[in-house]
């Protein structure tokens, strides 16, 4: 494995430990089938297209005992290829045949053009679609309209798959990649698409409104609620809640979602019966779930409901070759929207930058650099310091991945100017002590700013007010 592959991967979970209940169902979706079982508490389970497996799937490209999928007490969840002609895809790679690989809740296991997902057996069972589906598959859209790279490729197969169905899908990648837009390409192949997508962004609403944004209020609520007003759960019924950053949702909204989750059911701030919810989530993060749930951050029971197949978003230095299209549909866009008669064009050298750059703030990054460079370019030509950012301070949140190396550009104007950016991300699980100097000196780093000092910390800002509480560190003032 490739070390970026490992760097991706990190943001999964690593253990396929007994859910609450105990036991773990098979989610199977094939080309004409969507079809859940319930998996044996210890034991082992064969796939194949012959009446010989206990699991006979109709698809000509899996051998005739295929693979099994093995629960072991204790020891968790395995995977084993019956040393099958097509091979078995564990997690976008090829497994050696006739070894236990381990894995986890909501890994991808692909089977011929089948794709397996071991999901927990919850207290009441979440629609996963029982009807076959004989349509043909819809487009994917590429945001680029260029070639993709294999491991988006592979990204986009398994939206494509997964979308038809009702399962809650989990989209974990470093910030800017695109999970968004992944969320609404999965919403508009569901056949909820008619229906609405609503989304939040955990981390940019204040604990004290989530829960009347989430569910909404009832007139006299609180102080000020002089209308009722649903909330983004009752607006997006029969569609599609995206919540991003789902792991900077406050502890207190957690239990009420998971409650919905359970029941379907909403009941508004100040409400006396709750209302029918019919929508699908579709979370995203960068942050590793499963390392918040271990240190009490995350609900495990929440964790459990949202990750039904869980979906890694490349990053854009590992997706080079749609790099030339992405750029030349952000330039057309970026000129359009200056009023500039023609669109400037790409040099040779900015070309040779642009695949050089490790792009850290990915996709979102480079939207930025060309909206720049066009409005820079006055000669109708983008040149590498047109593109160049004004600093170069690597994202090192959790999950981001390696540390950018920018190709290094003769430009003075231009120099790094962000205090201590070499300094590693901040471990939440270190020494207090540490902890807190690190947090001192980047808040006196920023002038007081939270948000700025959050960022060089490299975690989210809520994170960094709840361990300023935690740790006893004062709040800056403003105007100090």
């Amino acid at each position: 494995m490739a070390p970026s592959d490992i760097e991706r991967t990190t943001l999964r979970p690593k253990s396929g430990k007994l859910p609450p209940s105990g036991r773990f169902r098979l989610l199977i979706i094939g080309d004409q089938e969507h079809r859940t079982l319930r998996l044996p508490p210890v034991g082992e389970v064969s796939l194949g297209r012959s009446e010989s497996a206990d699991v006979q799937i109709a698809d000509p490209l899996m051998s005739r005992v295929h693979a099994s999928v093995i629960v072991k007490l204790g020891d968790g969840l395995f995977v084993r290829d019956h040393g099958s002609s097509n091979g078995t895809v564990v997690r976008g790679e090829r497994i050696e045949a006739r070894v236990e690989i381990p894995i986890a809740l909501g890994d991808t296991i692909e089977v011929g053009s089948t794709v397996v997902i071991v999901q927990p057996e919850l207290s009441r069972a979440e629609g996963v679609g029982g009807s076959t589906a004989t349509e043909p598959e819809p487009e994917l859209v590429d945001p680029g309209q260029g070639p993709l790279d294999d491991a988006m490729a592979r990204v986009q197969k398994l939206a494509r798959r997964i979308a038809r169905s009702q399962i809650n899908v989990l989209l974990l990648g470093e910030t800017g990649v695109g999970k968004e837009v992944m969320a609404r390409t999965i919403h508009h192949l569901s056949p909820r698409a008619e229906g609405p997508f609503v989304g939040i962004n955990c981390a940019a609403v204040s604990d004290s409104l989530f829960e009347s944004e989430l569910f909404g209020y009832e007139k006299g609520a609180f102080t000020g609620a002089t209308q009722p007003k649903p909330g983004l759960l009752e607006t997006a019924h029969r569609g599609t809640v995206f919540l991003d950053e789902v792991g900077e949702m406050p502890l207190s909204t957690q239990a009420k979602l998971l409650r919905v989750l359970e029941t379907r059911q909403v009941m508004r701030v100040g409400g006396l019966r709750p209302r029918d919810v019919d929508v699908r989530f579709v979370a995203a993060t960068n942050q590793n779930l499963e390392h918040d749930v271990h240190s009490g951050r995350f609900r495990e029971d929440l964790y459990y409901r949202l990750n039904g197949i869980s979906l890694v978003i490349p990053p854009l230095r590992e997706r080079s070759t749609e790099l030339p299209r992405l750029a030349q549909r952000f330039i057309d866009e970026a000129t359009r929207e200056a009023g500039l008669p023609d669109p400037p064009r790409l040099s040779q050298e900015a070309h040779g930058w642009m695949a050089r750059y490790e792009w850290p703030g990915n996709i979102r990054e480079l939207k930025n650099a060309v909206n720049r460079a066009v409005i820079l370019a006055s000669e109708g030509i983008i040149q590498p310091e047109h593109l160049q950012p004004e600093t170069y301070q690597p994202r090192t949140g959790r999950g981001s991945g390696r540390a950018p190396v920018p190709p290094p550009l003769p430009s003075p104007s231009l120099e790094a100017t962000a205090p201590d950016e070499d300094a590693p991300p901040l471990d939440l699980d270190s020494d207090d002590a540490q902890e807190r100097q690190r947090i001192i000196d980047a808040l006196a780093a920023c002038g007081g700013n939270q948000t700025r000092a959050a960022k060089m910390l490299g975690i989210a800002r809520r994170t960094l007010t709840s361990r300023l509480d935690k740790l006893s560190i004062p709040r800056p003032r403003k105007g100090r």
